[in-house]
């Protein structure tokens, strides 16, 4: 038996579900597939806490290849944790963009967290590139991406295989 299917979502735990909303869509570019109230069930049982309510909302990444699955947890009681990228089990999710200065001059003044600004990747597989790392509203890392002529990932940003 092995897993061969597709990554179909990645899912983060929010404070505020239409705050987180707002950023994903206005500062991301994300697009909201759909938002709905979930209580007990099956989500419960997945989730691990038996009496689970929460809300929740799908986004579709701007090129619409990933969902982004937001939660926040009414039952039970949502508990805050600092995100810092050397702990274990942080996470991050990266979005490629065409142009990073530019990307970063739209948004800078939007009261967002930058952990960096736009930095020139100048070694390894992805030199020409650049990147930041920014947070969303909870503290969620998030990265900007912008590939080297004639990566992967560059092939990738122009829908090439």
């Amino acid at each position: 038996m092995s897993i061969r299917g597709a990554v179909q979502h990645t899912g983060y735990t929010v404070s505020n579900l239409e705050r987180s909303v707002d950023f994903y869509v206005r500062i991301l570019g994300c697009k909201v597939i759909m938002t709905q109230e979930k209580s007990g069930g099956y989500l419960a049982a997945i989730v691990g806490y038996p009496n689970a309510t929460l809300k929740m909302a799908h986004l579709s990444d701007p090129a619409g290849h990933h969902v982004i699955e937001l939660f926040e947890y009414s039952v039970p009681e949502m508990t805050r944790t600092d995100l810092e990228p050397r702990l274990i089990g942080n996470a991050h999710l990266c979005f490629l963009v065409s142009d990073l200065n530019a990307v970063y001059d739209a948004i800078k003044d939007e009261g967002i967290t930058f952990i960096s600004g736009p930095v020139d990747v100048d070694t390894g597989a992805n030199a020409g590139g650049a990147a930041l790392y920014l947070k969303d509203p909870d503290g969620i890392i998030m990265e900007l991406f912008q590939p080297g002529p004639g990566t992967d990932s560059y092939k990738l940003l122009l829908g090439e295989k």
